[in-house]
């Protein structure tokens, strides 16, 4: 019953994020109807929404008296410097809900059936626009990481390749830790136009430069000392990938480094959780794509020519990273 009613939690949790209950309530609004005159709503309506969130263990209740339960104080209050309720515009999207409604038919093809099926990085599909938009707070522990991973704080001249750069943040963390590393950031440019936004914010726009296109399409440059590929491959079948990691290879220097972010899965497909079940995502919203094990993504990186590759699971992210050296 809980697995056949898990929508519920999905859509009440989309409403009090829309509704900013979470942030009403880390304001001070305690009472049901305090919370309902400041997000405008009916008192009968918040009264059941609350409820349903305290039971779910997002709030807490102490009488008649609401409280943010300590993840949401954290993630879910707009206010917060971890606010992540944005994701849920890119998570609980209208066409990737759609998709999983007629997954018995997607199980029995191998792969989407949606109208835009194998055609999930166009240049004109808005959701790689939202994705920049929204999917940036979550990323920040990994961009942590990632730059860690390349001693960016060493300060070391580095010249960065950022594939499918999204909103940027990847590029924008080595930045910031090293004033002697440029990025070249590839993407859409609706999508580019977000990143530079974010670029320009975070004061490192001097040395971040943009290419348009498609990266099975432009031509990428040379000498790279790091290609960044995250949350990009598992779009793809890993004959795909292949082409693209000849590609990538080009254009690194011979001492350079590739450093791709992945939900990798173990060997056995059903652990850790969070990477495993990414599969079931690729299944419904991609025609080939899929969540690839370390064994996997080494054999392409090898086939590609790269001799060296290290698997980083950093305690407590949901992504792992791959090193990969030729």
């Amino acid at each position: 019953m809980q697995g056949l009613n898990a929508f519920q939690l999905s859509d009440a949790l989309k409403a009090a994020i829309d509704l900013r209950v979470f942030t009403a309530i880390g304001a001070g609004e305690r009472t049901v109807e305090a919370i309902a005159s400041a997000c405008q709503t009916s008192v009968k309506g918040m009264r059941v929404l609350c409820d349903f969130l305290v039971i779910q263990e997002f709030l807490t209740k102490d009488g008649q008296q609401y409280g943010l339960a300590p993840d949401s104080a954290v993630f879910l209050d707009e206010k917060s410097p971890a606010y992540l309720g944005s994701t849920s515009r890119f998570l609980l999207d209208v066409e990737k809900r759609r998709a999983f409604e007629q997954l018995a038919d997607v199980v029995r093809k191998g792969g989407s059936v949606l109208h835009k099926a194998g055609d999930t990085i166009a240049h004109d599909d808005p959701r790689w626009e939202e994705f920049a938009r929204t999917m940036m707070p979550m990323m920040r522990p990994s961009a942590a990481t990632i730059a860690r991973l390349v001693d960016a704080a060493g300060g070391a001249p580095m010249k960065v390749l950022d594939l499918a750069a999204g909103h940027g943040l990847f590029g924008i963390t080595i930045e910031q830790q090293n004033p002697n590393a440029t990025v070249h950031a590839l993407d859409w440019p609706s999508v580019l136009r977000v990143a530079r936004q974010n670029v320009e914010k975070a004061g490192v726009a001097e040395r971040w430069h943009a290419i348009e296109g498609s990266a099975f399409e432009v031509d990428f440059g040379r000498d790279y000392d790091v290609v960044l590929i995250t949350n990009f491959l598992h779009h793809f079948s890993p004959e795909t990938i292949d082409q693209l990691l000849g590609k990538v290879r080009d254009s690194l220097k011979p001492e350079g480094v590739v450093v791709t972010l992945e939900h990798i899965p173990n060997e056995d497909r059903v652990t850790p959780r969070d990477a495993a079940q990414f599969a079931l995502m690729m299944l419904a919203m991609t025609d080939e794509g899929d969540a690839y094990t370390f064994a996997q993504y080494e054999a392409m990186f090898r086939k590609a020519g790269f001799s060296r590759n290290e698997l980083h699971r950093p305690e407590g992210e949901r992504g792992a990273v791959v090193l990969s050296r030729r």
